[in-house]
């Protein structure tokens, strides 16, 4: 019976392997397939995410490969001064890769606030260079306030993107290397000047860790920077503004001190009279700062912007407090003069009653940036625009930006961001951009840096 059950065996043996043998290539076949479908940079879902939003009305931006790069910038929660930089960072080190750029990461102050260049290496490079400047970080958002969560880069049906920085300004960080991609296949493998593309850590806090001491240092000046491009503003029309100056800014700290005691009581001296006094007084002015602008339509960078941003103070509803605090964010307008406006609002605190302080912090002054026949890459970058068909015009940018340590440095800087038909929602929420006006924007860069760098 021995020989008769072996060959029983060996017949069961045989016909598990026939059968088991090719359903393992096919499994092996898939395993590798799904390895290199999910690692080929060109595949079309190389955003798998984006596939969320696949639809028949999304698909031609959805399966767009610069529209993927840019979602995937958009999902790093890069919030200032509360980000590892460090995934953001090696996302941006493989695209500078994808082009044959050389990257390098300085630490101008810690390790906290990185700043990532990249060198595309010009053809004559004792020319001076190009900057192409942006800024990782965004501000925090209040997420119950968002259609979409904020960190997803949802695209709607009509392809608006939903994302914090995706306006301010993650998009024009990305539009730099779409629009070196697109020179490179137009077959500008290697511009006449040196283009650094920077990426800043915290911009939106003042810059006072990333650009501010990055611009002082030897590795800055090594660049041998003899032009920046840096952000701009959104357009709602197809009229665009370029900057070639800022508001200064203010940060106005005021502390009242005062009586504390039951909340039932009238006393005297109390910290929320004293505020209330000096809050009253900057009110004021926001109303008569607000009529010169939309009724007397004086231009808005003639106009001090002030907005009570933080309001301070309390220990419980029955308690009078002995400490309130009221934090003002002011830009002023061009033409303010300085020393008079600080003596104003020192005049307030006088008139507020004692134990009552006001803190201005001012942003430096800079020059401007000069906008006529002897500035080679204002003429070069009006030639882009003007090719292009596009209505552009100087104008003062409302805000402070990074300009403004280049622009102390006497290095021309100009503030553009190709936002066509956008309504500005910086720092606001459901932030967006469509998908259509950033793929304009990468044609309206390519143009622009072509003209700078080759001059």
């Amino acid at each position: 019976m021995e020989p008769k059950l072996n060959a029983q065996v060996h017949k069961r043996v045989r016909k598990f392997l026939l059968i088991s043998i090719p359903i393992i290539c096919v499994i092996i076949a898939l395993g590798v397939g799904v390895y290199f479908y999910t690692n080929n940079e060109s595949s079309h879902t190389e955003d798998p995410d984006a596939l969320n939003d696949l639809t028949p009305a999304t698909a031609k931006w959805v399966q767009n490969k610069e529209i993927q790069l840019f979602r995937r910038y958009l999902r790093f929660k890069t919030i200032s001064l509360e980000t590892d930089f460090e995934p953001c960072m090696d996302f941006l080190k493989k695209q500078a890769d994808s082009l044959g750029f050389e990257v390098t990461i300085y630490y101008p102050v810690n390790k906290q606030n990185p700043v990532l260049v990249m060198t595309w290496k010009g053809s004559d490079p004792d020319l001076p260079s190009i900057m192409l400047n942006s800024h990782m970080d965004v501000v925090p958002v209040a997420e119950e306030y968002w259609e979409h969560p904020p960190f997803a880069a949802k695209m709607d049906e009509y392809g608006n993107i939903y994302a914090r920085g995706s306006q301010d300004m993650k998009s024009v960080g990305m539009q730099y290397l779409a629009a070196a991609r697109a020179l490179q296949l137009k077959g500008i493998t290697q511009p006449k000047r040196t283009i650094h593309l920077t990426y800043m850590p915290d911009e939106e806090v003042g810059g006072y860790l990333g650009m501010g001491p990055f611009v002082a240092s030897d590795a800055f000046k090594k660049m041998n920077v003899g032009f920046t491009l840096d952000e701009g503003y959104p357009s709602t029309t197809d009229h665009l503004e370029v900057f070639n100056r800022e508001k200064p800014s203010c940060k106005i700290t005021v502390v009242a001190h005062g009586h504390s005691g039951h909340g039932s009581q009238l006393f005297d001296d109390t910290a929320a009279v004293k505020l209330n006094y000096v809050v009253n007084k900057f009110m004021e002015l926001r109303r008569n700062e607000t009529a010169k602008w939309k009724e007397e339509k004086y231009p808005y960078g003639n106009v001090t912007s002030i907005n009570l941003t933080i309001l301070n103070g309390g220990l419980k509803s029955n308690v009078v407090p002995p400490e309130m605090e009221a934090v003002f964010d002011v830009r002023l307008s061009i033409d303010t003069d300085w020393d008079e406006f600080e003596r104003m609002i020192k005049s307030w605190e006088k008139e507020a009653g004692k134990n009552v302080t006001i803190d201005i912090q001012k942003s430096p002054k800079t020059p401007d940036t000069v906008i006529d026949h002897s500035n080679g890459y204002w003429m070069q970058f009006k030639k882009a625009t003007d090719e292009l068909h596009l209505n552009v015009t100087p104008g003062v940018f409302a805000a402070s930006t990074d300009s403004k340590f280049i622009r102390k440095a006497h290095i021309p800087a100009l503030g553009f961001s190709p936002l066509l038909n956008t309504p500005p929602k910086l720092h606001e929420h459901n932030e967006y951009i469509n998908a259509e006006t950033y793929l304009k924007g990468i044609e309206i860069y390519s143009k622009i840096i072509e003209k700078v760098a080759n001059f």
